[in-house]
């Protein structure tokens, strides 16, 4: 592990705002006063990066707490240094395997949920860890509130795809599909915001696929 990555590991450990593995369990079905110590909706970010979407919706949101998720604290760490250096203190992070969310949130306890260009898993062979796989989906039903809605932008037109089919297969409640978001009508301030990886793909041309549904 290079010196830079060993730094921002150190680094996060020291942050109000960052829980680490099992540090987060005792607050599961708590979040909003034991985290955020104000009883606001919760949202999370799931496969979060470097936290530009869960930075930028809690500065637009006031009103909401937003909860990051990733398991490389090393990104992490940038989201995280620049909510405590813009004083945004309706963010954190959580540094966890996403598969493990059950044992962190308690059922009904999130209002919204965001998948920021996850990794498509594009491997026939890996389709269980794709985070519109039907496994993961069922986590996320019991997560959400009713009419709690799931979020996907992604530069990955097989990824969008599966997560339209699986959609249709489950019956669930496909509010809007697009394939090419910003030449199209749902593109509002909230889904133009831009994070690292989304900008090189749009520098290259790609189209951004946006999905939202729910249970």
């Amino acid at each position: 592990m290079g010196k830079d990555k060993l730094r921002r590991f150190a680094e996060i450990e020291t942050f109000s705002n960052v829980l680490q593995l099992d540090a987060g369990k005792p607050l599961k079905g708590n979040w909003s006063q034991g985290f955020f110590e104000n009883g606001n909706p919760v949202v999370l970010e799931l496969a979060c990066g470097k936290g530009e979407y869960s930075v930028n919706l809690a500065k637009m949101f006031p009103d909401k707490n937003f909860i990051g998720i990733d398991y490389k604290g090393n990104r992490i760490w940038r989201g995280a240094k620049t909510a405590l250096e813009e004083g945004v203190n309706n963010v954190g992070f959580l540094r966890i395997q996403i598969e493990n969310l059950l044992d962190y949130f308690a059922p009904g306890e999130v209002d919204e949920i965001w998948i920021t260009f996850p990794d498509p898993q594009p491997q026939l062979s890996r389709e269980k860890k794709r985070l519109t796989s039907p496994r993961f989906l069922q986590k996320y039903k019991e997560l959400l509130k009713p009419g709690g809605y799931v979020n996907l932008k992604t530069d990955n037109d097989g990824l969008h795809a599966y997560t339209a089919e699986k959609i249709a297969e489950l019956g669930l409640h496909l509010h809007i599909r697009t394939e090419d978001l910003y030449h199209s009508p749902y593109v509002t301030e909230v889904l133009a915001i831009k994070t690292y990886y989304e900008k090189k793909y749009l520098a290259d041309n790609k189209n951004i696929n946006y999905l939202k549904f729910s249970f």
